[in-house]
């Protein structure tokens, strides 16, 4: 039988809840008010919506919006597929070859720890004689460095948890390493694949510091873009709000849709211990 929770549990987690979202949704209601609504004192929690705020963003001139978003897309979208693409073969050498399994994952390790502002002014220089500055390809070769060691590290755990008989019987049936990565890992493998796809999609999503470095116009994400309507003549908060609430919505979608994967996946033994 069930046990029933609580009633303190439940009040407790309704008002942790609350208190996580209400950033959120404070910033969706200032993206509705009008100018006026938003400046006065004391704040106005009851008021006629408009989408003005809205409107400002997706057609202002000189705004490119769409631009915007659609490089956060490509950024995101590629260094999720390279990130699997790089992580998957890497760690299936480390356990199953035993390819400098202890160098490999603590170099990585150290990488994930180092503030990533210690690796700015190196891509900076690099990409300035490469070409690449102001480039969405500059970003995506950034925050697949960056995402990397988190999908390796994953990616370890995943296959540690994986019983090894299932490969010894493809060997004996006559299949190679490459076979055996793509038939018996890769769908054994489908939840862990997804978690790492998806943290790397948001993490590449909510990456600032590199874009407010390596973009200058063309390949500016939504992160930055929407930061500005800061202006010498003042802050349009509203239209700063709109242009969030639209930019959180693909990440938040994504996550929403594919938590069963990131849940099933992350509970494989990838975070354990």
């Amino acid at each position: 039988m069930k046990a029933r929770k609580p009633w303190i549990t439940t009040v407790a987690v309704s008002v942790i809840a609350v208190f996580l979202l209400l950033p959120l949704l404070n910033t969706l209601l200032t993206s509705l008010k009008t100018t006026g609504d938003i400046n006065s004192f004391p704040p106005k929690f009851t008021f006629a919506p408009t989408l003005e705020h809205y409107r400002n963003v997706m057609f202002a001139a000189g705004y490119d919006f769409t631009s915007y978003f659609k490089n956060s897309i490509l950024l995101s979208v590629f260094t999720s597929l390279f990130v699997i693409v790089i992580a998957l073969p890497s760690a299936y050498s480390v356990i199953r070859l035993g390819f400098s399994s202890g160098r490999l994952l603590t170099l990585s390790m150290a990488l994930r720890l180092f503030p990533p502002i210690v690796f700015a002014i190196p891509y900076y220089l690099m990409f300035q004689y490469l070409g690449l500055l102001d480039t969405v390809t500059g970003l995506i070769l950034i925050n697949i460095f960056l995402n990397i060691p988190l999908g390796l590290i994953l990616m370890v755990g995943f296959l540690q948890e994986l019983p090894y008989e299932i490969e010894e019987s493809a060997k004996i049936d006559g299949c190679n390493v490459y076979q055996i990565l793509w038939k018996i890992i890769l769908p054994l493998m489908a939840p862990g694949i997804a978690s790492v796809a998806i943290l790397a999609f948001i993490f590449s999503w909510n990456d600032y510091l590199f874009a407010v470095i390596i973009s200058l116009n063309k390949a500016t994400p939504v992160t930055l873009g929407s930061t500005m309507f800061i202006t010498s003549w003042g802050i349009k908060w509203g239209d700063i709000s709109a242009a969030t609430v639209l930019s959180i919505l693909p990440p938040l979608l994504f996550t929403f849709f594919a938590q069963r994967y990131l849940v099933s996946g992350l509970s494989m033994g990838a975070v354990k211990g």
